[in-house]
């Protein structure tokens, strides 16, 4: 990614640049299981940016989500949450999300309409070797993922139901209109346009038919003539395409629940979960950044958890919502210098490597980040 592009240009087309003058709104949620961990050290990333700036930062501390949301107030996205979330996008702000779970982000995307999720998969070169598959396999990867996320399996209607007979019937009912398919196929096709121009489109025409068709029919029509080649992909095959040859990739356009297995599978290609970032955005300018390995319960609060994905995900919404991409590359060159000197946490280790906490970690990228911006100004 260079140091100009932003994935959200072909999202909030027309959208005018951040203002960096004005105060940059952050609503912060710490979530739960890891998240009280790592993005508290995001979050001082973020206050050494601070020392290397003019920009004026405005954070927010929200209240609960996800399951502890759930046990408090019956919802794992609450009214107030809501009322929040409102508060901060009306100042053109953002939300730094840690993990939710329950239903808090499938909510918040219907709430607020955030019909697109980007996940981008780019190894980091210092990771080579460190994860599951051969150094091979992931060199050179480079793909956006684009994930429908209004509508779907996660956005359905569902219920159960006891017969006479004392049988439970569950139930559950989901759709798409050509219209909501269409927004998403416009946004995964200008982003192919600004890429290597190849579009890869995962349906399962035999077990989906009439979706499927739908979704065929829209990215066949309007990607005819613009110079983009379209791919049709099963999502079985997908998942076991992305990692015997994801080279084939560029970018990955999925229904909702599709979209959320192959982000899960992409991970692989990282090294870890523990990197896996993404953003949530609707066409009016709000965006939700998230990491995307969830609360990882079994490890909470034993200063094992990987901070990067969430230190990314913070140079993300810095890069797409306040037009600061030279923060996120900034916190890039950091990340790699505290790999490159041979520390990691443990999910990503290589022969030769030290394996440190959390806290430790975090402390390294902070010291490398300190050195990346020494004397400068961004």
């Amino acid at each position: 990614m260079t140091d100009s592009t932003k994935l959200t240009s072909t999202v909030w087309d027309g959208r005018a640049s951040f203002d960096p003058a004005r105060p940059h709104v952050i609503g912060v949620f710490h979530g739960e299981g890891v998240g009280v961990e790592v993005v508290p050290a995001a979050l001082d990333v973020l206050a050494i940016l601070r020392e290397h700036t003019d920009r004026v930062f405005d954070i927010r501390t929200g209240g609960l989500i996800g399951y502890p949301a759930k046990a408090a107030f019956g919802e794992a996205l609450s009214p107030e949450v809501i009322a929040f979330a409102k508060t901060i996008f009306a100042e053109n702000g953002a939300l730094f999300c840690g993990p939710g779970g329950e239903r808090f982000v499938y909510d918040m995307r219907r709430v607020f309409d955030l019909f697109c999720k980007f996940t981008p998969l780019q190894p980091m070169p210092q990771l080579s070797g460190a994860g599951a598959l051969r150094p091979e396999t992931v060199e050179g990867v480079d793909i956006v993922a684009v994930r429908e996320g209004s509508g779907g399996i996660y956005q359905g209607v569902w219920g159960a139901e006891t017969g006479a007979d004392g049988r439970i019937t569950a139930s559950h009912r989901f759709d798409y209109t050509d219209d909501m398919v269409c927004r998403i196929v416009a946004v995964a096709l200008a982003t192919a346009l600004r890429r290597r121009k190849r579009l890869h489109l995962v349906l399962k025409p035999g077990g989906i038919p009439s979706i499927s068709t739908l979704w065929r029919e829209c990215a066949e029509r309007m990607v005819e003539g613009s110079g983009v080649e379209l791919f049709e992909h099963e999502i079985d095959n997908a998942a076991y395409q992305l990692i015997a040859n994801p080279r084939q990739y560029d970018v990955i356009l999925s229904p909702n629940m599709f979209g959320d297995v192959l982000a899960d599978c992409g991970s692989l290609l990282l090294a870890s979960r523990g990197l896996s970032f993404s953003g949530n955005f609707n066409d009016w300018g709000d965006g939700v950044y998230q990491t995307g390995h969830g609360a990882a319960r079994d490890i909470a609060g034993k200063d094992v958890a990987n901070p990067i994905g969430q230190m990314f995900s913070l140079g993300m919404m810095l890069r797409e919502s306040f037009d600061w991409p030279a923060a996120d590359v900034a916190i890039r060159a950091a990340v790699g210098a505290a790999l490159q000197a041979g520390l990691c946490t443990s999910d990503v280790v290589w022969p030769g490597a030290k394996v440190v906490g959390t806290r430790a970690f975090a402390a390294e990228v902070n010291a490398r980040l300190r050195a990346v911006l020494s004397g400068k100004r961004i």
